[in-house]
């Protein structure tokens, strides 16, 4: 059984074309480590480079779970450029004419040869609006699937990529996980809530950690822009990993960015984070449209008081720092959480808690900003 499920396997993998070198994925060394048991478990790495399009992974997965006696199927996809050890480079002690770089910068001479890739403008994507933060834990997927559907509520046409390439939540938190479908060569999104939605949580297991380094992210999210058939959108919001990490700079560097929107909570740790990431935006050209604080406060179900048991005042402070607006308190409220669980985000479950309210009134505002930076330019 073993041999001749392997067998099986890899004539179904040797179907499988890798077009940017014109062979399969096993002439291509793409396909290592493939390991079966009696029970018809299948478990492979995929080593996938910078040029590679990403859907190999996919029709990989999909390939191998139609051969007969297959039960599960597991790809870990890894950094093709990892899967080599380089030579090691004898070291050289600097000479005491030539100064060190500075910690976190490159030299001038790399920094020189390396041009930064020109962004492709996307029209039919609409506004693109970066949702970002500066740490984890903020809650900044929760406002994002919640702020796409209370857009699409209002009538607008949204799309929304999680561009959180280290922790894909969105496919959870919107209700909805499976292979996306591909027609003439373009990946259509799934929908979910009236929102159509791309994430790289629908190509890799659930428990595959992503290891992977910029080029790879940036290969991702490009696809994720160009790839994908989105249609005609009113806005695209881009969930984003926390910090100013590969990521960010790949989105920016990718596509014309019209603006961020940055999440944070009542602490100053929170907004001292957040307000890197602002920043962060800002050096880059991508205007900060305003500032989400996140859990503000909780409303006492018997009196109706609210109780800021996270601090207050750190999203106001931060706005003002940035002298940008605040654009949403938006109260701590168990559904939230539970919803994001159950693929129920609180804007569908719970339209009339305060949590809803406050989120679909950040969609209107948002609306409105986007309106008047477009009239203004």
């Amino acid at each position: 059984m073993t041999r001749n499920l392997q067998e099986r396997v890899t004539d179904a993998l040797s179907r499988i074309r890798n077009n940017r070198v014109g062979t399969n994925v096993l002439e291509a060394e793409m396909v290592r480590d493939i390991a079966t048991t009696t029970d018809g478990k299948v478990r492979l790495s995929l080593f996938l480079s910078a040029d590679d399009d990403a859907t190999v992974v996919r029709e990989v997965r999909q390939a191998l779970q139609q051969i007969d006696g297959v039960t599960d199927v597991r790809v870990d996809v890894k950094d093709a450029s990892q899967s080599k050890r380089p030579e090691p480079v004898p070291a050289k002690r600097p000479s005491a004419s030539r100064a060190l770089p500075v910690m976190g910068q490159e030299p001038q001479s790399q920094r020189a040869t390396t041009p930064a890739p020109t962004p492709v403008s996307y029209p039919h994507l609409g506004n693109i609006i970066a949702v970002s933060s500066g740490k984890g834990g903020v809650g900044k997927s929760t406002v994002a699937t919640n702020l796409a559907i209370a857009l699409a509520q209002q009538g607008a046409r949204v799309g929304l990529m999680d561009a959180d390439i280290y922790g894909p939540n969105i496919p959870r938190m919107m209700g909805i996980n499976a292979p996306p479908p591909v027609e003439n060569e373009k990946i259509i999104p799934l929908q979910a809530h009236g929102v159509k939605i791309m994430s790289l949580g629908f190509m890799i297991e659930r428990d595959q950690p992503a290891i992977w380094r910029g080029p790879i992210i940036m290969k991702i999210i490009t696809q994720f822009l160009r790839d994908v058939q989105w249609g005609e959108l009113d806005y695209l919001l881009v969930d984003m990993p926390p910090g100013t990490g590969d990521a960010q700079l790949s989105l920016v560097q990718a596509t014309m960015v019209h603006g961020a929107i940055i999440v944070t909570t009542p602490q100053e740790v929170a907004s001292g984070d957040a307000l890197r990431g602002a920043k962060m935006f800002e050096r880059v050209a991508v205007p900060v449209l305003g500032v989400v604080e996140n859990m503000s406060y909780f409303v006492c179900p018997n009196c109706d008081e609210r109780h800021r048991i996270f601090g207050s005042g750190g999203g106001q402070r931060l706005a003002e720092e940035l002298q940008v607006p605040l654009l949403a308190e938006i109260p701590f409220f168990g559904g939230v959480l539970e919803g994001g669980d159950r693929g129920e985000p609180i804007v569908v479950s719970g339209p009339d808690t305060p949590a809803a309210k406050a989120l679909l009134d950040l969609a209107g505002r948002l609306s409105g900003i986007v309106s008047a930076h477009a009239g203004a330019t």
